[in-house]
């Protein structure tokens, strides 16, 4: 088991990955650097070996692909995420690595939003996207996670040991996030200073294709997660839907004593319906995710008895 682990996911960055690799030494020299390779079809993996990273390889196209790869064969007490693409400051990460070996974080964000993030970066609707996914996901489960989509992170043997990977692409920050926030995990936030993709380096995230799956994501994990306010939610809806047309239908009657739209009739009474379904299924979901939570802490407790008796030996 490493102490330090640097995990740096990559895909064609030949333009910068030399120099994130020695900016890693530089900062953690004591760690051990991995270079995750995802199909490139430039000079990365070349450069990586040059350096002296340990190179490894995962086939399946994606950012979140190659994390799932990583977090299964690599066990270190801390593990530092970086990209390759140069935009964020080693030097923030001795301190990320003290928050998790001595102060007990999971998860360490390396916040950019709070610096120089709107300034540096030249894509308007990245700007957006950013500030749109942090403020849904800190309404919707109640926490103040200030960079939501940073690829810049540290986490605990715990968090990583823990974490089920579902996401093939960028959207795997925001899964992280919500992994760590759902499981009262302790998340702690250190402001670093982003600096924008040097010239010859291009970005893989497509701004509407990927900002699509993050939301889709986002709704897809709130009703996983928090399942009685999901359907809660839509239970509202659906009774506030029948409600609003049956009324009239029933001022008519009071008029006239007559029923004269039996089918809105018919329709509201089955959306009625469909509202208590949906409120009573969200108590039942949530009764099982809190049988869930029960079952991940006893996980926690085997996973830090394993981690002491792996790294001592």
């Amino acid at each position: 088991m490493d102490k330090i682990a640097v995990l740096i996911p990559c895909y064609n960055e030949e333009a910068t990955i030399g120099k994130v690799i020695r900016d890693a030494k530089a900062a953690l020299p004591e760690a051990t650097i991995y270079v995750y390779n995802n199909n490139s079809k430039d000079r990365t993996v070349e450069i990586a070996e040059a350096e002296g990273a340990v190179v490894r390889n995962e086939y399946m196209q994606g950012k979140g692909n190659v994390i799932r790869r990583m977090f299964r064969e690599i066990d270190a007490l801390v593990y530092v995420m970086v990209d390759g693409d140069d935009t964020y400051p080693m030097e923030s990460a001795p301190e990320m690595v003290d928050l998790v070996l001595n102060h007990n974080s999971d998860m360490v964000v390396g916040d950019r939003l709070s610096s120089t993030y709107f300034q540096e970066n030249k894509r308007p609707f990245h700007n957006f996207g950013n500030s749109l996914v942090r403020g849904s996901i800190n309404k919707l489960f109640g926490c103040n996670v200030r960079d939501i989509m940073t690829g810049y992170r540290a986490f605990s043997y715990e968090f990583v040991k823990t974490f089920p990977v579902l996401s093939k692409g960028f959207e795997i920050e925001t899964e992280m996030t919500i992994h760590a926030v759902y499981n009262n995990m302790q998340i702690d936030n250190v402001v670093i200073e982003y600096r924008d993709r040097p010239a010859g380096s291009e970005s893989k995230l497509n701004t509407y294709a990927d900002g699509f799956k993050v939301l889709k994501t986002i709704a897809k994990l709130y009703r996983s997660y928090k399942p009685f306010g999901f359907f809660t939610i839509i239970a509202a809806i659906l009774a506030a839907l029948s409600i609003g047309f049956v009324i009239p239908v029933i001022h008519d009657y009071w008029i006239t004593g007559r029923v004269d739209r039996y089918p809105t009739l018919f329709v509201c009474g089955f959306a009625m319906l469909a509202a208590f379904q949906s409120f009573f299924t969200g108590v039942l979901l949530s009764t099982m995710a809190l049988n869930n939570r029960r079952e991940f802490e006893m996980q926690l407790n085997m996973l830090q008895r394993h981690k002491e008796t792996d790294y001592n030996s």
